[in-house]
């Protein structure tokens, strides 16, 4: 009996363009079932079914006073159309930027001349023609930042408060911490555990509240298990390619500062779109409850080069990865948000972070090895559980 093998570098050419042939068959056949299903209806076409219309208000701002901007986006399985629009429970005209008709995946933004009043809730809805209606609230009226020098500058300096400032206070306990012996420098980094943990899981929450703002399409929550999947592997993956010991607590340091930063990121997008939107009424209360909650980042970045110092280069590049990203991201957030990226750095974040957190945890583990000592003990406990408390409570400071 003979036995097939694969095609080898001498083998004729045309057994070549037979395999591709082979290959392309079934994406043939596939296109003429597509096409039979489209053009016969799937054999349901002289079935009587009721349209479904879908649209998502991607974001609504008022650029100027006596105006208002929807921006929407067609999610649903079919072309809509939405020939009337109502502010405040009236009829009102307006324009629709292409079209009043949004085809599946289409974008149109409808201006709106309306004299909304500052501080007041308002209520937008869009009527389709078989009277479907889609309604989103404002709930305090107040004129969307035009961008400017000044505002781009004030925005700046709420991403440096939230991002560099707490960073830096808690790098500057780095003297502290190296001089702690083996079993506090463990309790420091079961700490970073903890409060890595909770930024995980902040992330998590963040992103998912993000993705629930992005139409059908995106599939939002499984985009973000699959990010951070993709993320983590990656992570792990790059990981396995070091060799000497200064290169993995180093390296160990950068990726819980990209962690961190990725998280800052989203941190800033949350303030900026807030202001945008009129809704941080807190205001400088919320930039301080961040600056607080955040001064433990900085710990998490120096413990495991607490018994190497890098040098000053290296610490100030940790401090720019994390504490930077919440600065362009009050920038993103007050003038350009865009949700759909804002799920995706979030997703990638929580990739970064758990990785990291493994990390951490070997070099708990493997310093516990040394010692001859159970991985699971009171110190290494209690600081993860400190960690966690640090970050939980101080979060009362910024949840409104």
């Amino acid at each position: 009996m003979s036995q097939q093998t694969p095609l080898s570098p001498g083998q004729p050419t045309h057994w070549r363009k037979l395999t591709w042939l082979l290959a392309l068959i079934p994406l043939i056949l596939l296109g003429v079932i597509s096409t039979l299903i489209v053009v016969t209806g799937g054999g349901l076409a002289d079935l009587a079914m009721a349209p479904v219309e879908k649209i998502t208000i991607q974001r609504i701002t008022l650029p100027e006073p006596g105006k208002i901007v929807v921006e929407v986006i067609n999610d649903g399985p079919q072309t809509v159309t939405i020939p009337q629009v109502m502010v405040d429970e009236a009829y009102w005209q307006f324009n629709a930027e292409p079209s009043t008709t949004i085809p599946r995946f289409g974008r149109t933004v409808f201006t709106i001349p309306y004299p909304w009043v500052e501080n007041e809730a308002h209520e937008i809805a869009l009527i389709t023609e078989i009277g479907t209606t889609f309604s989103a609230e404002i709930p305090i009226a107040s004129q969307t930042p035009s961008p400017s020098i000044d505002l781009f500058a004030r925005f700046g300096l709420v991403g440096f408060y939230v991002g560099i400032v707490p960073v830096f206070l808690g790098m500057l306990w780095y003297p502290f911490i190296r001089r702690l012996g083996a079993q506090g420098l463990n309790f420091i980094l079961s700490l970073t555990i903890g409060l890595l943990t909770f930024l995980a899981v902040g992330t998590w929450l963040d992103a998912q509240e993000f993705a629930e703002g992005l139409p059908l399409f995106w599939q939002g929550l499984p985009m973000i298990i699959y990010i951070t999947l993709i993320t983590l592997g990656a992570l792990i993956a790059i990981a396995s390619l070091r060799h000497s010991h200064e290169n993995t607590v180093l390296g160990t340091a950068y990726r819980i500062a990209l962690g961190i930063g990725l998280h800052n990121l989203g941190e800033g997008l949350a303030i900026g779109a807030a202001f945008a939107l009129g809704e941080a009424a807190l205001g400088t209360f919320l930039i301080l409850g961040f600056t607080i909650h955040n001064i433990t980042e900085g710990i998490g970045i120096v413990a495991p080069i607490a018994r190497k110092n890098p040098g000053l280069r290296h610490f100030a590049m940790l401090l720019l990865l994390a504490g930077g990203p919440a600065i362009l991201g009050v920038w993103l957030g007050g003038f350009a948000f865009n949700p759909i990226l804002a799920t995706i750095f979030l997703a990638i974040g929580i990739g970064a972070i758990l990785q990291v957190i493994w990390e951490v945890g070997k070099l708990v583990m493997q310093d516990n090895a040394r010692r001859q000592q159970s991985l699971i003990n009171w110190v290494n406990l209690s600081g993860v559980v400190v960690g966690l408390a640090i970050m939980y409570f101080t979060a009362f400071l910024v949840k409104f």
